[in-house]
């Protein structure tokens, strides 16, 4: 009784050792339950029809992400994050921290639109345009040009430190350094603008916090997309970690086709032995060019990110032994199994519903949105002042924001109390998305006022265009009438 049970982990130990696949195929191939390899993998280069979306999708983005800071629109950047003036310009238009509601809104609209995308393909969202993957597969791009191919890479590391290597592994860090500080330059630029950055980092005459934002950005992109890669996405994004509970039977996802592919044969059997076997040779191509290491054919695996490699390596081993395309392919469960899938479901049309509901509510505030903000805070001096001919006086700072693309002229007024009148200026202009700051004197009669506090309004209105209007409530202060 004092002997301990021996333990062992069957599903890697055992199975390795037996070569035990999980299907019904006692042909060597990698267990079912696997764990992800942790150290380097050295991804092979495919081309495809998958892979050109996926590059052409790389491609646009960082074009995007790269030129946006560049571009103009007017006299200042396209996108432009001004912290200092608190102003965030969009294209044409201009936000500020109090339409921080909008922001929490798109991103809620985003979240949404990707649970729909993961319930309808998976996590396509991963392969095609995470960030994390489009800068992962760009450093893979450099690394297979200046080290060579997924052999040569292999030996590379293996063989002794001499000349050839090490100009090959300088060469690959310094491309690795420059796409990670241009990223860090122009992730900085959103904020400050770029034309005047690149000037002072050239000139050694940058603000410390812009230094600060550039290194951190140039080391956390070298990172993450030189080193950890697979390792991002398969323990830090929480998304590798959910998306699984929104995947269902009729979800499109990279499927290997057991049915078809088991057993496996070796590439080298012909003739009537090979019609009682499957089509899946074992080459292991389909391996060897998955950016996580993972084993298609080992079944669903959050591992995987939807990007298709093994799906275009598949396909030419396919081709190349005249054999039909598709062994993997992107597919559902359902018809794996010989069923008929179904596209609409309640949580496709739930999400769908939530989506729709959203975009209209956002396009319906955003047309509603009047572009006109002000802000009216009394003056801390006095509460009131009392003039020798029995009249109350209030002073207010206003701040006025034109968040229209022009200059607008516009009409104040008050309302509220009886023969309440508005002292000096009754009439502005503010130039376009700009702010303006003035302070308003506002008198009534003693004896109208009933009690101390009383409720007004202020009304601004762009004579130029009456439908921008701002009416903004405040209290006016005086003695009791008592």
């Amino acid at each position: 009784m004092t002997q301990r049970i021996p333990l062992q982990d069957l599903t890697t130990e055992a199975a390795v050792e037996h070569h035990t696949p999980p299907s019904k195929s006692t042909n060597s191939q990698s267990p079912s339950s696997k764990p992800p390899k942790l150290g380097h993998i050295y991804v092979r280069e495919i081309s495809g029809f998958f892979q050109r979306i996926r590059r052409f999708s790389n491609w646009l983005l960082m074009a995007l992400y790269f030129g946006l800071p560049w571009i103009n629109w007017g006299d200042r950047p396209l996108v432009w994050f001004d912290l200092s003036a608190q102003e965030f310009h969009l294209f044409a238009a201009t936000f500020y921290p109090q339409d921080f509601i909008l922001l929490t809104w798109i991103l809620v609209l985003c979240a949404f639109g990707l649970f729909l995308i993961t319930v309808v393909a998976g996590r396509v969202w991963c392969g095609y345009s995470c960030p994390q993957s489009v800068w992962t597969f760009l450093f893979i791009w450099f690394e297979h040009r200046l080290e060579g191919p997924r052999h040569r890479r292999i030996r590379l590391d293996k063989a002794p430190r001499s000349l050839n290597t090490l100009w090959r592994k300088t060469a690959k860090h310094a491309a690795w350094l420059l796409i990670a500080l241009a990223t860090g330059i122009a992730f900085v630029g959103y904020f400050t603008p770029i034309r005047a950055l690149v000037v002072d980092m050239f000139t050694l005459d940058m603000h410390p916090l812009e230094l600060f934002w550039i290194g951190f950005f140039t080391l956390f992109t070298y990172l993450n997309a030189g080193w950890l890669r697979h390792q991002v996405c398969l323990h830090m994004c929480p998304y590798a970690r959910f998306q699984s509970a929104m995947f269902d039977a009729n979800t499109l996802i990279v499927s290997y086709d057991a049915a078809r592919g088991e057993p496996r044969r070796h590439h080298s059997q012909k003739g009537v032995e090979a019609t009682r076997i499957g089509d899946c040779i074992d080459c292991e191509l389909c391996v060897q060019v998955c950016p996580t290491g993972i084993d298609i054919r080992d079944g669903l695996q959050y591992e995987c990110i939807g990007c298709a490699a093994c799906i275009d390596a598949c396909d030419s081993v396919m081709a190349r032994i005249d054999k039909p395309l598709g062994l993997i392919r992107y597919t559902t469960e359902r018809v794996l199994e010989g069923k008929a899938t179904r596209f609409w479901r309640p949580q496709l049309l739930a999400y769908t519903a939530a989506l729709f509901s959203m975009v209209v509510l956002l396009v319906g505030f955003l047309n509603a949105r009047v572009p006109i903000d002000v802000e009216i805070a009394r003056d801390r001096q006095a509460l009131f002042e009392s003039t020798v001919e029995g009249r109350i006086i209030n002073y207010y700072n206003v701040t006025l924001r034109n968040q229209d693309g022009q200059t607008h002229h516009y009409a104040v007024s008050a309302s509220g109390l009886p023969g309440l009148r508005l002292q000096g200026v009754d009439t502005l202009e503010v130039a376009a998305f700009e702010t303006r700051s003035l302070r308003l004197a506002l008198t009534a009669d003693a004896d109208n006022l009933s009690q101390p506090s009383h409720p007004i309004e202020l009304r601004f209105i762009a004579l130029d265009n009456p439908s921008i209007t701002k009416v903004s409530e405040t209290r006016f202060l005086g003695p009791s009438g008592e």
